[in-house]
C-alpha cells in the first residue's frame, strides 16, 4: 500500500516531468535568440549556477546571490530574472529535495500542507509578476532583497527564541506555518528566496531547524515547476540562461549532499548579506533613473 510520503514522491516525480515537457515544448515553439550579452555570459552563469547550486544545497539559498551575480555583470534585462531564476533553478530543487526528504523526518501532514501552501502562492504570484513591468520588478526584487538581507543578519546573530526540537505542528502554529509559506512561495517569484524565511519561521514556531530543509525543499521543488510553467508561458524569463543554471546546479547539488555535508558558513554568509545589500541598491536605483525604463 503506497504511504503518503511515497504519494509526495511520486507527486514530486509527475509535476517536475510536467515541467520538462512543457518547457521543452515551448522552447521548441516559441524560440527567441538571445542576447549578446547572454552569449557572452555563458560560462560566467555556468559557474554562477555550479557554486551557487552547492550552497544552496547547505542551507544559504541562491535566489539572491544569484540575482546579484546576475546584476552586476549586466547579463540580463531585469524584468527577466526572477522567472530565470524559477525555472533555471528548478530542477535542481528538485534533486535537492528527493534528497532530504529521503534523509530527514518530518510529520508527513505538515509537510504535504506545507507544500501545498507554497504552491498556491506561488502559482497565484508568476500569474502577476510575470505581467509586471521592468520598473514594477526593480522595484519589487530590491525591496526582496533588503528583506532576504535583513533575515540573514538576523540568522547571523541567532536573533529569537532558542532553537526548538519538534518535527511537527499543532493546530494553531500550523495555521501560522501555512499562511507563512503562502506569503513565502508568493515572495518566490518576485526573486526572494524561500529558505532563509522558511527557516527562520519554523524555528521561531518551535521546530527543529534541520525538519525546515525538507520542508523548504520540497515546498520549492513543487512551486518552482509549477510558478516557471508561467514564467515560461509568458515568455519573461531567458531560455538559454535557465539551462545553464539548471545544466550545472545539479552538480553542485550533488557534490554539497554527498560530499560534503556541512560546513561552517558564518564567513560566506556575510559575503552573500554584503552582495545582496549593494544589489538591492543597484535595482532601485535603476528604478529610480528614467532613461533605463525607457
Amino acid at each position: 500500500m503506497m504511504t503518503v510520503k511515497n504519494a509526495l514522491f511520486l507527486g514530486l516525480a509527475l509535476v517536475s516531468l510536467g515541467f520538462i515537457l512543457t518547457w521543452v515544448i515551448l522552447a521548441r515553439t516559441r524560440r527567441t535568440p538571445a542576447l549578446s550579452d547572454e552569449k557572452t555570459s555563458l560560462w560566467y552563469h555556468a559557474l554562477v549556477g555550479l557554486i551557487l547550486g552547492f550552497f544552496d544545497t547547505l542551507g544559504i539559498g541562491n535566489f539572491a546571490p544569484t540575482t546579484s551575480a546576475i546584476k552586476m555583470r549586466g547579463s540580463l534585462p531585469d524584468e527577466k530574472i526572477p522567472g530565470t531564476l524559477n525555472v533555471g533553478y528548478a530542477l535542481p530543487t528538485v534533486t535537492q529535495a528527493f534528497i532530504y526528504l529521503s534523509i530527514i523526518e518530518v510529520e508527513v501532514w505538515t509537510l504535504v500542507l506545507m507544500i501545498l501552501a507554497a504552491v498556491l502562492g506561488a502559482w497565484l504570484g508568476a500569474g502577476v509578476v510575470a505581467r509586471w513591468p521592468r520598473r514594477r520588478i526593480q522595484v519589487g526584487m530590491g525591496l526582496a532583497l533588503l528583506g532576504a538581507a535583513v533575515l540573514l543578519v538576523l540568522a547571523q546573530f541567532k536573533v529569537g527564541p532558542p532553537e526548538g526540537t519538534a518535527r511537527t505542528l499543532t493546530e494553531t502554529t500550523l495555521g501560522l506555518a501555512l499562511l507563512g509559506n503562502f506569503l513565502l512561495g508568493a515572495l518566490m517569484t518576485v526573486g526572494i528566496g524561500l529558505y532563509a524565511p522558511c527557516l527562520i519561521m519554523v524555528s521561531l514556531l518551535g521546530m527543529d531547524p534541520k525538519a525546515a530543509f525538507p520542508i523548504m525543499m520540497g515546498s520549492c521543488a513543487f512551486l518552482m515547476p509549477i510558478g516557471g510553467v508561467r514564467f515560461i508561458r509568458a515568455g519573461s524569463y531567458s531560455l538559454s540562461t535557465a539551462l545553464t543554471l539548471t545544466c550545472t546546479a545539479i552538480p553542485g547539488v550533488l557534490v554539497a549532499a554527498f560530499l560534503v555535508g556541512e560546513m561552517d558558513l558564518r564567513a560566506v554568509r556575510w559575503l552573500v548579506i554584503v552582495v545582496v545589500v549593494l544589489t538591492a541598491g543597484m535595482m532601485l536605483r535603476s528604478a529610480c533613473t528614467p532613461q533605463r525604463n525607457a
